[in-house]
């Protein structure tokens, strides 16, 4: 099956944000023109980021000033989805020892979960947080070899930004890891758990739904399993000299959203003559 023919046969978009639609404060190039053209022709659409930090209506405020437009609940979190996750699985008023910022906090205080700051709770929520300190660190590790459970909202390593890669969420975890000897349970990217939701927000089938991510090892390794369509834009983190040694490869790549909005206008048009 040709590009042309995959592109034809999306009848949904799950779009990630840092490096897909933009790089830190700044907009990738025809990121406002895609979603417009998303949203004019009624094709449903889910912003799925991995990023922790911001509820849905703090992302609304950062993307209104770059001319991207959506509604609150086209937005996914793994602050989110971590906070719906321990819905299902710990009791009423779980309390849990949070390392991340508003995203996440807003989200588990939002559903009744108690958070503290020590070491006598349930479960260690581990999100990005830009002024984590070695007490908190500590914290953590003590909480967990006492038995506590170990969430991350999300595994990246790094993030892009207007001056490079930074360290990312997965860099905590990785820290938490060599001082407990556990391994968290990750919730976003490339989590089955965190596409189930996509999906059902969404309203698509896996099979007719596309996933576009600039990570190898999050966006398009967690939407293969999950059975979705996968384009990897190089925008962001993965670049091609990264895909020659994938084990797992997306169905297409692009440049950015700019040339995958024309392929799919190209397709959308060959499939209507």
């Amino acid at each position: 099956m040709t590009r042309s023919d995959l592109l034809a046969r999306a009848r949904g978009f799950i779009v990630d944000l840092d490096g897909v639609l933009y790089r830190g404060m700044e907009p990738v190039a025809g990121a406002p023109q895609f979603i417009d053209a998303l949203r004019q022709t009624a094709t449903p659409t889910l912003l799925l980021t991995n990023n922790s930090v911001r509820t849905p209506a703090l992302y609304l405020e950062k993307l209104a000033p770059m001319g991207i437009h959506v509604e609150a609940d086209q937005i996914l979190t793994s602050g989110e989805a971590t906070a719906l996750y321990l819905c299902r699985v710990a009791p009423e008023g779980a309390r849990v020892f949070l390392i991340g910022e508003e995203g996440v906090r807003a989200e588990l205080a939002s559903r009744g979960f108690v958070l503290r700051h020590d070491t006598d709770v349930d479960y260690v929520v581990v999100g990005f947080d830009r002024s984590v300190s070695y007490r908190d660190l500590a914290v953590a590790t003590r909480a967990i070899r006492a038995g506590a459970g170990f969430i991350g909202t999300n595994p990246d390593k790094t993030f892009p930004s207007e001056t490079g890669l930074m360290p990312g969420n997965g860099a905590l975890l990785a820290a938490i890891e060599a001082a407990t000897d556990v391994a968290p349970l990750v919730i976003g990217k490339p989590s089955a758990a965190i596409f189930e939701l996509a999906l059902q927000r969404l309203g698509t089938e896996a099979h007719d739904t596309v996933m576009i991510g600039d990570r190898l090892d999050t966006d398009i390794v967690g939407a293969r399993q999950a059975g979705l369509m996968t384009i990897l834009v190089l925008s962001g983190v993965t670049q091609p000299e990264h895909l020659a040694d994938a084990s797992v490869r997306p169905d297409m790549v692009y440049d950015d959203v700019a040339a995958v909005h024309e392929a799919w206008r190209k397709a959308r048009q060959g499939s209507a003559e």
